[in-house]
């Protein structure tokens, strides 16, 4: 039954493929040529070498947003040129009028849509699946990211690397270059084209532009849109890349709930970062320190599952695409979190726990083949009964047809290098593994994609009897109309202990239709929405159901509003509190809730000094009501600061003796920029579900490119009964410098 359902899903996915694929056509591709550079190109924002004279360039660019086909209300005009050891590009961009750019802040990996900002993406593979970013904003902010799966989904700017650039602003136009070296980008030897796009978004003109039409609906970094970039000879394989980024670190802290004196700690590590070929690179790290990492925005919890939160950890994130995208959202196999981070159980806080070593293998073995192999020794952690644990993970992907792919994966989680005196709360002999496969097919158009995939897990008291999951999707887009659907499966004792897999033993299909509608007035797009979810199991044949109904706005000046309406049914398989108290009486298993509720969704002008979010909720909730409201207020002084506050209330009324709850999450945030090397940021985050407040204040100071001081000093207290009564206290410092060899 269950091998039938599997080749029937792939014969379904290999009948649409292939139609597809017969049935694709594309209009002609837009190229812009690259020659070398025939003199030294200085980095000054004057563009007056001879090369740049020579260049070919692109212009004539159209919107994407607020309208599309239509042409840019503003020139831009893009050139490339390429010596030995850099890529060269030098842009152009005129102002639509004398009024101030829009910037957010002076803070690397700028990101929003309403920002100025000058972008372009580079396919070096052209195979329409990965890419990067590179840009900047006329304050000579720089960024870059990765591009994942074809470009459907946000640029993940977590991704450094080092590169130089030099912005000069006129009275009607700005000019940037950039220079970025040819061994910090991954590429084939011999390569003559790529796969090219250049972007910009211009907030005084209200518009959103690119080099090669893009289609309203679609991500600005879809790569099924991307032109070519032709260069006039091969390229070269680019020298060595190698860099060395040693650490030192240290601090002070107290555990004031637990009485324990001040204590203090010194550590020393480093990463290092080897290019083994032009497209695959060697990550090493020994005894790693995350402590200048961002802390987690804190979530207020009233579901009965498990919040994501997402990978904010640099050595995790270059290729991550290939180790942490398989599966979805809710069932992934591997979660990079699991590894080195456990759960403060006395403030329900995430905390570091101590990594020994690891090393992550990644990248493309040829323009076909991907590779990933990570493994990370972690240590034990005797406060939280845990064993030293080694983390592993292998990967192999292949490319087929134009832009899809089919994958194989295993995890394995495992106790390693343990003193057998010692008692744990694991045993010593257990370990977790998962294997799986997954395909997932891209038109070469970009408006049809489709996946499936199966996973197992293993354990040392394996039964072989329900430790899968699988799934299927079909997702269909156009400009005026979407479909999406997808079914999962996920078996009883399935277990990823290295993953991200919320609940267990459930059969879920979910169905999402959008229309989409182009008024030419003061609305960019409006229409309706309409889903449908079915959760069930084996011995009941409904778990979970709902319907939505929704409809969106989204209006010229950046403002969207959302307007939805939520018809729910839930079987309770456990006894549930939603307002999470530990007494008081619980919703029973076996008891089930049929509930309506509205809610909204507004963003305001983003291009805007002060601007907003505002969602609200109002409704039944199993057997009560709930009256909920969250969002953020923001206000910046361009360009050195952002103050800002998070918010979030959820008023819960159930009958007698069931517990009401007034949860309150309010986080107000400083995020000052002094200069593009010197940043504060202050976070105050007060938690009425945790009973817990926390500070968390980060000084950054980066002395040379990719290279960072960092001061951090966190806090967190009682809220209540004892209020403002501290738990405990740390400061830590962290110097990294990046060293090319």
């Amino acid at each position: 039954m269950r091998l039938g359902w599997i080749y029937s899903t792939i014969l379904v996915f290999l009948f649409f493929q292939n139609t597809l694929v017969r049935a694709q056509s594309k209009d002609a591709i837009r190229v812009l040529h690259a020659n070398e550079a025939i003199d030294a190109i200085i980095l000054d924002g004057t563009l007056d070498e001879m090369s740049w004279e020579k260049a070919d360039f692109a212009s004539d660019f159209w919107q994407i947003w607020p309208a599309d086909s239509v042409p840019a209300k503003t020139n831009t005009e893009v050139r490339i040129t390429y010596n030995e050891d850099f890529l060269y590009i030098g842009a152009k961009m005129y102002n639509y009028n004398d009024q101030p750019y829009i910037i957010k802040s002076l803070r690397r990996d700028f990101q929003g849509a309403e920002i100025d900002g000058f972008h372009v993406n580079f396919d070096t593979f052209f195979d329409q699946t990965n890419a990067i970013n590179f840009a900047v904003n006329p304050f000579g902010v720089q960024r870059e990211g990765t591009i994942t799966n074809g470009g459907t989904g946000r640029i993940d700017t977590s991704w450094d690397n080092k590169w130089f650039s030099e912005v000069k602003a006129y009275d009607d136009y700005w000019i940037a270059e950039l220079a970025i070296p040819f061994k910090t980008i991954r590429y084939k030897e011999g390569a003559t084209k790529w796969g090219f796009n250049t972007l910009r978004l211009d907030g005084n003109a209200n518009e959103r532009v690119s080099w090669t039409a893009i289609p309203q609906g679609f991500s600005l970094a879809s790569l099924a849109f991307d032109g070519e970039l032709i260069f006039d000879k091969p390229l070269k394989k680019p020298g060595a890349n190698v860099a060395v980024i040693p650490y030192i670190a240290g601090g002070i802290d107290k555990d004031y709930e637990e009485d324990t004196d001040t204590s203090g700690n010194f550590e020393i590590g480093g990463d290092a970062k080897i290019g083994i070929t032009p497209g695959l690179n060697l990550d090493l790290t020994v005894n790693p320190d995350f402590s200048q990492v961002e802390v987690d925005r804190q979530q207020t919890n009233i579901t009965r599952f498990e919040l994501f939160f997402p990978e904010r950890r640099q050595f995790f994130l270059e290729n991550a695409d290939l180790f942490s995208d398989f599966g979805g959202r809710s069932i992934k196999p591997f979660f990079s979190r699991r590894i080195g981070i456990a759960e403060d159980t006395t403030t329900g806080v995430n905390i570091q726990n101590s990594i020994h070593a690891g090393l992550r293998l990644s990248g493309k073995l040829d323009a076909n083949w991907r590779l990933g192999l990570l493994n990370m020794q972690a240590a034990d952690d005797e406060k939280n009964g845990l064993p030293a644990t080694n983390y592993s993970m292998g990967v192999i992907q292949r490319k087929v047809f134009s832009n899809s792919t089919i994958s194989g994966f295993i995890v394995n989680k495992q106790a390693l290098f343990n003193d057998d005196s010692k008692e744990y709360s694991v045993p010593l002999d257990h370990f977790n593994r998962v294997v799986g496969a997954e395909y997932n097919y891209r038109s070469p158009n970009g408006r049809f994609r489709s996946s499936g995939f199966y996973h197992g897990s293993f354990t040392e008291d394996d039964t072989l009897n329900g430790e899968y999951a699988r799934g299927a999707s079909i997702n269909y887009q156009t400009r005026d109309f979407s479909l999406f659907t997808i079914y999962r499966e996920v078996g009883e004792d399935f277990t990823a202990e290295v993953g991200f897999v919320p609940r267990l033993d459930f059969r879920r299909s979910f169905t999402q239709g959008k229309l989409n509608f182009y008024p030419k007035n003061f609305i960019s797009s409006h229409g309706p929405s309409l889903e449908y979810e079915h959760i069930w199991n084996d011995d009941l044949s409904r778990t979970d159901q709902s319907v939505n109904i929704g409809y969106e706005f989204s209006f010229v000046n950046q403002a969207r509003l959302t307007l939805e309406g939520k018809f729910e049914y839930i079987y309770l398989l456990d006894d549930f509190d939603p307002a999470r108290k530990d007494e008081g009486e619980e919703l029973l298993a076996g008891t089930d809730y049929s509930y309506q509720r509205f809610e909204w969704r507004y963003s305001s002008n983003l291009r805007k000094e002060f601007y907003y979010r505002i969602n609200g909720t109002v409704g039944s909730f199993f057997n009560g009501q709930i009256i909920g409201i969250n969002g953020n207020l923001n206000y910046r002084i361009q360009p050195i600061a952002i103050f800002s506050i998070d918010y979030n209330y959820n008023r819960i009324r159930l009958p007698e003796p069931f517990n009401d709850a007034n949860l309150f999450l309010i986080g107000p945030r400083a995020d000052l920029t002094f200069t593009r090397n010197l940043f504060f940021t202050t976070l105050v985050q007060y938690n009425s579900q945790l009973e817990n407040i926390n500070l968390n204040a980060r000084f950054q100071w980066r002395y040379k490119p990719v290279s960072d001081f960092f001061l951090v000093y966190t806090d967190n207290y009682f809220s209540a009964p004892m209020f403002l009564k501290a738990r405990n206290r740390a400061v830590v410092f962290k110097m990294t410098y990046w060293l090319n060899i």
